[in-house]
């Protein structure tokens, strides 16, 4: 039976199947008989790769790091996670630039505790609460995740593709006209924005 820890867009944790292309954390999220007890602890939000020097985990173990699935990249962004710094140091850096490039406050190579202040603020507005804003769908970069029809949708080249737990489908759907519900936290979007170019699933390239 799949456990608790495959993340939604909306940074929701479901149990499905699928788990996805990358891992990561919120921190230990499990009581001690080892049952899904909180939301998130502390701010370091991480997107990992599922192997990283022949390293191995005990899963789903009480005290230690909750492993969390995702999707994609694009995925783990919208749920407010960022690359980690360790096993993804390339995509961090460019990350961190695209940080600085995207009208972020300070501007230059911001360092890992300020990027998490940040994006915790952004994503979170209440404990377990998520914050979500609302823009023009037209002005939004690629990899951004928005809300239509209380559905998540991937921004792909000016496309919407409908998120699932196993991948992308291109369903039909109306692009509302006005604004939009962004469930990517708005730093985030302008890290996008500044060029960073997040890893997606095969599905999202289909077709």
């Amino acid at each position: 039976m799949p456990r608790q820890n495959r993340v939604t867009p909306y940074g929701e944790l479901i149990a499905v199947p699928d788990r996805g292309m990358f891992w990561g954390n919120r921190g230990p999220l499990l009581d001690r008989e080892g049952r899904l007890a909180r939301y998130s602890r502390g701010q370091a939000w991480v997107i990992c790769v599922l192997s990283f020097k022949g390293r191995r985990r005990q899963q789903w173990t009480p005290g230690r790091l909750t492993e969390l699935y995702f999707l994609d990249e694009a995925t783990g962004l919208a749920a407010g996670h960022r690359p980690c710094g360790e096993c993804r140091y390339r995509d961090y850096q460019a990350f961190k630039r695209a940080w600085g490039e995207g009208g972020v406050p300070n501007g230059g190579l911001p360092g890992a505790p300020e990027i998490d202040a940040r994006l915790h603020a952004g994503r979170l507005a209440g404990p377990g609460e998520r914050r979500a804003y609302r823009a023009p769908l037209a002005g939004l970069p690629s990899g951004t995740m928005v809300d239509i029809g209380g559905a998540p949708w991937l921004v792909n080249d000016g496309q919407l593709l409908a998120w699932t737990p196993g991948g992308y489908q291109q369903r039909p759907v109306e692009a509302p006209g006005g604004p939009v519900t962004v469930i990517t936290p708005r730093g985030t979007v302008a890290v996008l924005a500044a060029g960073y170019r997040p890893v997606l699933h095969p599905s999202a390239l289909a077709g």
